[in-house]
């Protein structure tokens, strides 16, 4: 059965995540996500708003990280936020980017020990035991356990973007949310995941792969294509090598863009310097358009489509035009 997913950034009102999610789970999309990028409204807060307004939708981060958010505090939230909503909280978490913790004078040091003992922390203390443990990154004691019962141990998703942490996904997450930019590198992808199942638990579900891909949808392309374009310009520079690659471009590519973003804060020029190669990290145009970049990952065995910011330059519509086209398109694969 197919599975179906939103993705938004943490950029709009409040209240526009609850209209969305509330229509996200009218047209039948399993889950919700919500970023929680530096500086911008908190993620945990706006899920706690969604999981009151909805029912049965699934919501999750995309991503926590631990350099900015300490994993016993992120423990204490996904307990919370599973009790919130009734167990319907998936913890999305990653080492998030580097750029991005500079803000902020942290490192981004040993993110693939980082996130293993992260993920078998917050996995002890949810299922009530004391998360010793003596790593490169966490040295916990016997003190560090939750002083309540949490509802169930919350399924963990990992972020991933280079080989080594789409392999450590594979080995140990529940699902992975890898940023296919573009669509087609899915099969780039797929070969460093099955590298982690090999090494995986058999105790463990079935890895839960989101198909993570960018789109924007409207009738109007050009419309489509600057929406698109300013999460480029935005985002662009943070890429990782194996999509760079994929998509014969370079960091300093990114360089005159990140400087009319972050230093000049001029998003009219730094859309204007977004050429048609960095454009290809998205699928822009109408649905039919989508659904021609998707059969072939479809028919290769993908089977959770995970739709992410900007869908469009109105949000509203383009989940409609998800939920009447896209969906009943894939649901019975």
């Amino acid at each position: 059965m197919m599975r179906f997913s939103l993705r938004l950034n943490n950029d709009l009102p409040l209240p526009e995540y609850v209209t969305l999610a509330q229509l996200a789970e009218l047209h039948g999309f399993d889950q919700f996500w919500v970023s929680n990028d530096l500086f911008l409204r908190s993620a945990p807060v706006i899920l706690a708003a969604v999981a009151a307004a909805t029912q049965q939708i699934e919501i999750g981060t995309c991503i926590l990280n631990p350099y900015t958010i300490h994993p016993s505090e992120i423990a204490m939230l996904a307990a919370t936020l599973d009790e919130l909503s009734g167990c319907r909280f998936n913890l999305g978490l990653a080492a998030g980017a580097a750029d991005f913790l500079r803000w902020v004078d942290l490192s981004h040091g040993q993110p693939l020990a980082a996130l293993r003992e992260t993920i078998l922390a917050i996995r002890a203390l949810l299922a009530g035991e004391r998360a010793v443990i003596a790593g490169k990154f966490l040295r916990w004691g016997g003190e560090a356990y939750l002083r309540f019962e949490a509802p169930r141990v919350t399924p963990i998703y990992l972020g991933a973007m280079g080989p080594g942490m789409l392999r450590l996904a594979g080995e140990l997450a529940d699902g992975v949310l890898p940023l296919l930019f573009p669509p087609e590198h899915y099969f780039g992808v797929k070969p460093y995941l099955e590298e982690g199942l090999a090494k995986r638990a058999d105790a463990l579900p079935l890895l839960d792969f989101a198909v993570c891909m960018w789109v924007s949808l409207a009738e109007d392309r050009t419309a489509a294509r600057r929406a698109l374009a300013e999460k480029v310009a935005y985002y662009g520079h943070t890429l990782g090598p194996l999509i760079l690659d994929r998509l014969d471009l370079t960091t300093e590519d990114f360089a005159p863009i990140e400087q009319a973003v972050m230093v000049e804060n001029d998003m009219e020029k730094a859309c204007s310097l977004v050429d048609e190669r960095m454009l290809q990290i998205g699928v822009v145009g109408r649905p039919e358009d989508l659904i021609a970049r998707l059969e072939p990952l479809v028919e290769a065995g993908a089977r959770h489509l995970s739709f992410g910011p900007p869908l469009g330059p109105e949000p509203r519509a383009a989940i409609q035009l998800l939920g009447e086209h896209i969906i009943p398109h894939f649901r019975s694969r």
